[in-house]
C-alpha cells in the first residue's frame, strides 16, 4: 500500500514539475533551445546562413531556404534567442491578404485564441497574439511592394 501512495506521489510530483512555464515554439522547434543548437536545427531542415545580409558579430543572423517563399532573421543574446521573423517574399497584394488570412486563422486554431487586432484595414493588418511563452505578430502592409511579416518573440 505503501509503494502505491508512494508511486501515486511521485506521479504528481512529476505532473506539477511539468506544468511550468510554456516555451514558444516555431514550427515545432522550441525557442528556448540555446542559439547554435535552434540555428542547427534550421540547417537541417534546409536552411542555409546568409553571410552577406548576418552581421558579423552573429547577433543578427538571416537564414534562406531555396524552398520557401520567405526569409528568416534571428536575433540572438548572450547564446539565447530572442526573437524570430519570417520575411514573405510575394509578388501582389491579393496574395498577400489571403496568406495574411489563412495564417491568422491557422494561428487561431493552433493557439486556441483571438488576437489583438490593433489595425485591420485593407492594406494594413496586425494581428497579436499571446502564448504563455511569448507573442506571435502577424503584419501585413500592402503599399507599393507587398510586405508579410510573421515575428515570434519571446517573454
Amino acid at each position: 500500500m505503501k509503494k502505491i501512495i508512494l508511486a501515486l506521489m511521485a506521479i504528481v510530483a512529476l505532473g506539477a514539475c511539468s506544468g511550468g512555464e510554456k516555451d514558444l515554439k516555431y514550427r515545432g522547434l522550441s525557442m528556448a533551445l540555446p542559439f547554435q543548437t535552434f540555428c542547427d536545427s534550421l540547417t537541417a531542415r534546409g536552411f542555409a546562413v546568409d553571410s552577406a545580409k548576418t552581421d558579423s558579430a552573429f547577433t543578427r543572423v538571416v537564414m534562406a531556404n531555396p524552398n520557401e517563399n520567405f526569409r528568416l532573421m534571428l536575433a540572438q543574446k548572450d547564446g539565447q534567442l530572442l526573437a524570430l521573423q519570417e520575411n514573405y517574399k510575394i509578388s501582389t497584394n491579393d496574395s498577400t491578404r489571403q496568406l495574411w488570412q489563412q495564417m491568422r486563422d491557422d494561428f487561431e486554431k493552433e493557439l486556441g485564441t483571438w488576437p489583438n487586432m490593433p489595425k485591420h484595414g485593407d492594406d494594413h493588418k496586425v494581428a497579436k497574439f499571446e502564448t504563455e511563452g511569448g507573442f506571435i505578430t502577424l503584419t501585413l502592409e500592402n503599399t507599393y511592394t507587398p510586405t508579410l511579416q510573421v515575428l515570434y518573440e519571446k517573454k
